[in-house]
């Protein structure tokens, strides 16, 4: 019997995924779900690891990669995302097996019989390739610009913007950069730390931001070192979200 925990914040997915595996895996016992990067590093910190991970990228409080900054995983990691094949080049490229929702009970199966088929040093291998990919964050973009690749390094981007289907890149010095990533696989590449997304058309750098307006019905407006095509609002909801990330990225006085 194998002993999986579940590291989710979406209740449906997770109940899914519980449904998934008495269907294909019956030797597989989920032992907890958890919902929170906070939540998952005091549980692994307290308890045995378990057999095998089943891990959300994006947790409520933050994505699940900073995990592995605060706690030694040992057991093997199954991803499970829903973003589009840019934010899964990572895992291709570092064998890392992930599973697209909604799951479906193939692929389930699929990355299990993976799992099983790895001997013991195969296993050290797959644990630290994983260990590896979540402790890097993409630093250098390629931009292709006509018959040019210019390379763009995060510390240069002040905000990135989606509209019509296009994914742009400002830097600080306001030059135009297109990019071949939606803005979800941008998140994921894109440390956390230093980056946020504001809502649904951009994600702001920390050092971009020169002032907060507290706006209409609680919102924020935020206003950048640099111009943007449009004012960028972040919602009554995540307003104190935003508020806690600025002031903790904060150097101490």
């Amino acid at each position: 019997m194998l002993r999986a925990l579940i590291i989710e914040d979406e209740t449906a997915a997770a109940v899914n995924l519980r449904a998934v595996l008495r269907e294909t895996a019956p030797d597989v016992e989920v032992t907890g779900v958890l919902e929170s990067v906070a939540e998952s590093v005091e549980y692994l910190r307290s308890h045995p690891q378990p057999d095998l991970l089943f891990m959300d990228i994006h947790l409520a409080d933050g994505d699940s990669f900073r995990i592995f900054d605060e706690v030694e995983i040992t057991a093997p990691v199954i991803f499970t995302t829903a973003y589009d094949r840019y934010a899964l080049e990572a895992f291709k490229v570092n064998s890392i097996d992930y599973l697209l929702k909604p799951l479906k009970s193939a692929d389930v199966q699929r990355a299990l019989e993976k799992l099983r088929r790895l001997t013991g040093s195969e296993s050290r291998a797959y644990g630290a390739r994983v260990k590896a990919m979540a402790a890097e964050r993409q630093e250098t973009f390629l931009v292709h610009v006509r018959d040019r690749i210019i390379p763009l390094h995060r510390d240069k981007i002040a905000y990135c913007y989606t509209s019509d289907e296009k994914v742009t890149a400002c830097g600080f010095d306001g030059e135009i950069y297109p990019l071949d990533r939606t803005l979800e696989a941008l998140q994921a590449l894109l440390p956390e730390a230093d980056f946020f997304r504001a809502n649904r058309q951009f994600i702001v750098s920390r050092r971009a931001v020169k002032e907060i307006v507290v706006w209409f019905g609680s919102r924020l407006s935020l206003s950048l070192q640099v111009a943007t095509p449009e004012r960028i609002v972040v919602s009554k909801a995540r307003a104190p979200e935003f508020k806690a990330w600025l002031r903790s990225a904060q150097p101490a006085e």
